[in-house]
């Protein structure tokens, strides 16, 4: 299977390992809402009975079920633990239960397993790739570091386990610029795979010797500035939770350098970041700008404010091929397992606990 990227310095055909790339167009108004809508209600299965029996078989397999924020709320709601990549690495480096079942896309499940190489690792569903993660294979970023010896290499954690295996230390979207200001200023850095969450690093630390890799999330890309600058200007007393992954990142910064929103009301954040600051939020409206999953913990963490996303259209099919059938099914059959190769897991767990090291105490 093949994909259409941008790979490395330039455009071009990459080779993928799990998933086919597309780009997300706007949906209706109510797109977001009926992503939301509990798939096992059409299924007619009562969700009290669903939720009952998942927390039951986990109980029974000595179990915890870690969620990321883009999952259906209705996984979200009967895990054990909901968070950003960050957070999540963290609680599968630390979790004493014998499985872990992670509901989110395959590299996370990865990354669980190099944390816990002794634990049972399951997926409910192990097709849920990641075209961001995709966007670079192992052999592409040696040839890269061949180019810069001496550089320092941070991969994104949104990569795979090869990749990753190949990195000095991982980042997530929370503690990406901690991640780089940790390595001397003098010393060149590679920076992969998101070119978007790059360029916000590269604005962050002002290193002028930070080299970006030209991947993209692409639900998080075909978030733009157009479609920013109409929210905006449909809701002017708005404030803005922008993804460092966005394609309208750039733009969300522009509005404010232009006194269009005031800057104090553009945050741009990991949804980590994003949780922290709702209830904090002075405005009656957040534009929220990156998957449409993360609206549930939103509302949630803040009640009185209305999250609108930016884009209605920002659902990631990926993440949500985890559904309630997908999650039962794992928890009763112990499928699908994840494996890592013993000695890239090895490799890979150095550069993930790096990073847990480096934002000790950090945000999530």
């Amino acid at each position: 299977m093949t994909i259409t990227t941008a790979n490395g310095p330039g455009d071009g055909v990459v080779e993928a390992g799990r998933v086919e790339a597309g780009r997300v167009a706007a949906g209706p108004a109510w797109a977001a809402e009926a992503e939301a809508a509990p798939v096992w209600a059409a299924e007619g299965c009562a969700a009290p009975a669903w939720a009952a029996e998942v927390r039951r078989l986990a109980a029974e397999r000595d179990a915890v079920i870690l969620a990321h924020n883009y999952q259906r709320p209705e996984i979200q709601d009967v895990a054990d633990h909901v968070g950003d990549s960050l957070a999540l690495s963290r609680l599968a480096a630390a979790a004493t239960q014998r499985v872990i079942v992670f509901a989110g896309v395959y590299f996370m499940a990865e990354t669980a397993k190099i944390l816990s190489p002794g634990k049972t690792v399951l997926i409910p569903d192990q097709r849920a790739g990641c075209s961001l993660s995709d966007s670079i294979t192992a052999a592409q970023l040696r040839e890269w570091k061949a180019k810069h010896p001496t550089a320092a290499v941070v991969a994104y954690v949104n990569t795979s386990a090869e990749v990753k295996a190949e990195a000095d230390v991982c980042c997530t979207s929370s503690n990406a610029a901690e991640v780089v200001n940790s390595i001397p200023a003098g010393q060149e850095v590679l920076f992969c795979p998101d070119q978007f969450l790059g360029a916000h690093v590269r604005r962050v630390t002002g290193r002028a010797n930070l080299h970006v890799w030209a991947g993209e999330c692409h639900v998080h890309a075909a978030i733009s500035g157009p479609e920013l600058a109409a929210q905006v200007a449909a809701a002017p007393d708005a404030e803005l939770f922008i993804h460092p992954e966005c394609g309208c990142a750039t733009s969300a910064l522009y509005l404010a350098g232009a006194g269009v929103v005031p800057a104090d009301r553009v945050k741009v954040l990991s949804t980590g970041g994003m949780l922290t600051a709702a209830p904090a939020a002075r405005s009656k409206t957040v534009l929220v700008a990156t998957e449409t999953g993360m609206l549930h913990q939103l509302r949630k963490a803040a009640p009185g404010v209305e999250f609108r996303p930016v884009n209605p259209g920002a659902s990631c099919r990926f993440m949500k091929m985890i559904t309630p059938d997908s999650l039962l099914r794992c928890l009763q059959e112990g499928r699908d397992e994840v494996h890592v190769d013993p000695a890239i897991a090895a490799r890979a767990a150095e550069s993930v606990r790096k990073m847990i090291s480096i934002s000790a105490g950090g945000a999530r």
